[in-house]
């Protein structure tokens, strides 16, 4: 069996239906349903760099970073995968292709994540840390946590 070929490509305003249809897929065990409007927002307003992955022609996964640069820092943002693909390695492959692109990023210090609690054990293991933790921040039941990872 031949293993599957993933594609990282930038965000178009064209994938935005196919992305909000993907946040509806991870709602509400990752996401609340008030969330929709916010990402909605983010995609025509927030956007730095996002990028979708591709298996074919079908997007699977999504997620973005946005730029501090003022502050040393960057924020990874609106990370979400197709159910169907979720413990399949397409998170990891993503946010490595954006990790590697803030590597090169002149005086990018600190890379923060705010994320859940759903979401902090896949981040840890990719060496993100902790700060602080806010309950029922993004809805009754999900928590905000603050978590950065220093560039070396």
């Amino acid at each position: 069996m031949t293993k599957p070929v993933y594609h990282i490509k930038a965000y178009q305003n064209a994938n935005k239906a196919r992305l909000l249809e993907l946040l509806a897929l991870n709602t509400p065990q990752y996401f609340a349903p008030e969330e929709a409007a916010d990402f909605a927002y983010y995609l025509d307003n927030e956007v730095d760099d996002y990028y979708v992955v591709l298996e074919g022609d079908s997007i699977i996964a999504c997620g973005g970073i946005n730029y501090f640069r003022e502050q040393n820092k960057a924020h990874i943002s609106w990370d979400m995968v197709h159910p169907n693909y979720q413990g399949k390695g397409i998170g990891k492959l993503l946010l490595q292709h954006r990790l590697s692109l803030l590597h090169k990023e002149p005086g990018i210090e600190k890379i923060i994540v705010n994320t859940s609690q759903f979401a902090e054990q896949f981040y840890a293991r990719q060496g993100f840390k902790t700060l602080s933790e806010e309950k029922d921040y993004w809805a009754e039941g999900i928590h905000l946590l603050h978590m950065e990872l220093k560039q070396s």
